[in-house]
Formats: C-alpha cells, structure tokens, sequence
C-alpha cells in the first residue's frame, strides 16, 4: 500500500510564502514522475507543476519564476516552494505521483494525496 501525505499548507498574506513538501510512503520500489495539482473552489483541478526522477522540472504559466518544484529521491518527498503568492493562489494542491511498487512495474500506478490548503488572504 503506498500513501502520499501533503503539508505545509495555510494562511498567508498577499506577496508572501510557503512551502508544501509531499511525501510517499509504503511499498515502494521507485517513483517516476511527481506533480503538484491545485483545485480552487468551483473550478476544475490544474497542473501546477511537474518533475521528472531526473529532476526536470516543468511549470504551469501562471506560476512560471514565482514556484520552484523539487524533490528529494532519497526521502521518497517532493517540495513546492512558492514565492510572491496571491489571492488566485488560493486552492486546494494535491500531490501526485507514478510509483512502482516492484521491480518489474515498469509503468507505475498514479496515487494522489489528499492536499493540502493554501489560502492567500489579508
């Protein structure tokens, strides 16, 4: 069984920072790739950002020089550090990531964590 556990989320002002961390637990051989989704209230669920076991990375437009997305393969955890944040920030940021649980799963199964709440407000 494997489990991914967001943190980091709450309050913050207007131009303020946070980071979340994300971590997976269980069964697990090797992650591939992880995301950072966020869902704001009526609106669907969006990529946030992405990064590869390597460490590519990629960002969505509207977070592209204010987010930086990393991971440490080591501690099986994923971080998204995000700066100069604003009020459309406000959401619900899920983590997501391709994880096999053996060595011969060489396709991986998505699980998702529960996420974790940022709201920007004064």
């Amino acid at each position: 069984q494997v489990q991914l556990v967001e943190s980091g989320g709450g309050l913050v002002q207007p131009g303020g920072s946070l980071t979340l961390s994300c971590t997976a637990s269980g069964s697990i051989f090797t992650i591939y790739g992880m995301d950072w989704y966020r869902q704001a209230p009526g609106q669907q669920r969006q990529l946030v950002a992405s990064i590869t076991s390597g460490g590519s990375t990629n960002y969505a437009p509207f977070v592209k020089g204010r987010f930086t997305i990393s991971r440490d393969n080591a501690k099986n955890s994923m971080y998204l550090q995000m700066n100069n944040l604003n009020s459309d920030d406000t959401a619900l940021y899920y983590c997501s990531a391709i994880i096999a649980t053996t060595s011969d799963d060489f396709s991986g199964t998505n699980y998702w964590g529960k996420g974790t709440l940022v709201t920007v407000s004064s």
